[in-house]
């Protein structure tokens, strides 16, 4: 609100009056007599984005520009009138170009899978990216457009440092399935080769990285996960040939079956999406070196000669 001075013909003087923004009223301030309602706020309306420079103009209304976009991601026109109707005004469209159209598509399902994952807002521009360079030096027009945008979210993980494994991007992929997504992932690396002139670079995955996210599935206490956690670092120190995301759940298994609440290996397998087979088999590699792995804060010596057998 605002204090101005006008004429009040119920006072008969000049008064005070309050200018109230959100209901766009000038009243008087003496005899609270409304002189004028529903004006017209004709100021500027305020924004700014973070990722913008201070050089912008921060008096602009509207979103963010997408560099990924043409012209930032939006263009106007104005449409044609119908020769039928005479008494058709123009009206403004604010709309997309037909190549964008298909690129916002795209990245909007990114987000959705993105957003059903827990993943960050750097994976999703990092997604969007990737995406972008794959489509710029080759149409993806006969592909399976849900395997490609789930190889790119996979492929943004890994660069982030963030890996997911492919069944669990398999789970919000539209019904894409991991042979679908293992040649699309193999399919953008190579047309990344292709644009960069060099290999496409992704980080190295260990247990550690999917570790805390399955015992939390699992619903593990701290002191679990805790031990967990150690046992898959000192893991790394054995030549162990089985996959990160198996020898995680081996570990997850042998804590757990040193706990009082045990766990079923076919609920551990719904929580890490290894199968129960996998999971044996790396479990009876590890089990050699339990003494080794699992913390001696954690279980009695006794009891790791009590732990079942592979």
């Amino acid at each position: 609100m605002m204090m101005i001075d006008s004429w009040c013909p119920d006072c008969n003087r000049p008064t005070e009056v309050v200018f109230d923004h959100s209901a766009g009223d000038r009243v008087c301030s003496e005899c609270g007599l409304v002189l004028e309602s529903h004006s017209i706020d004709e100021t500027s309306e305020w924004r700014t984005f973070a990722n913008e420079s201070t050089d912008n103009d921060p008096v602009r209304v509207g979103g963010p520009s997408n560099p990924l976009l043409a012209d930032g991601g939006l263009s106007t026109v104005i449409s044609k009138p119908n020769p039928s109707s005479p008494n058709f005004l123009p009206r403004w469209h604010t709309r997309a170009s037909n190549p964008d159209r298909s690129l916002l598509q795209a990245f909007k399902v990114i987000a959705t899978m993105s957003d059903r994952l827990g993943l960050v807002a750097t994976i999703k521009d990092r997604a969007n990216e990737i995406y972008k360079k794959v489509e710029d030096q080759k149409p993806l027009r006969g592909r399976n457009q849900d395997a490609i945008l789930g190889a790119c979210i996979y492929i943004a993980c890994r660069q982030e440092d963030k890996p997911r494994t492919v069944k669990e991007i398999c789970s919000v992929a539209n019904g894409a399935t991991k042979k679908e997504i293992g040649r699309a992932k193999e399919y953008i690396a190579k047309q990344l080769e292709v644009e960069m002139g060099q290999s496409m670079e992704m980080g190295t995955i260990h247990a550690g990285d999917f570790l805390r996210r399955f015992c939390s599935h699992l619903g593990m206490t701290n002191q679990a996960v805790k031990a967990a956690q150690e046992a898959v670092q000192k893991s790394e120190e054995l030549d162990i040939r089985r996959s990160p995301i198996s020898i995680a759940a081996a570990v997850i298994y042998m804590i757990t079956q040193l706990s009082d609440e045990k766990k079923l290996l076919k609920d551990i397998s719904l929580a890490t999406g290894v199968a129960e087979g996998t999971i044996r088999n790396s479990y009876k590699d590890l089990y050699p070196h339990a003494a080794t792995l699992i913390p001696s804060w954690y279980t009695k010596e006794e009891d790791l000669r009590n732990l079942c057998s592979p």
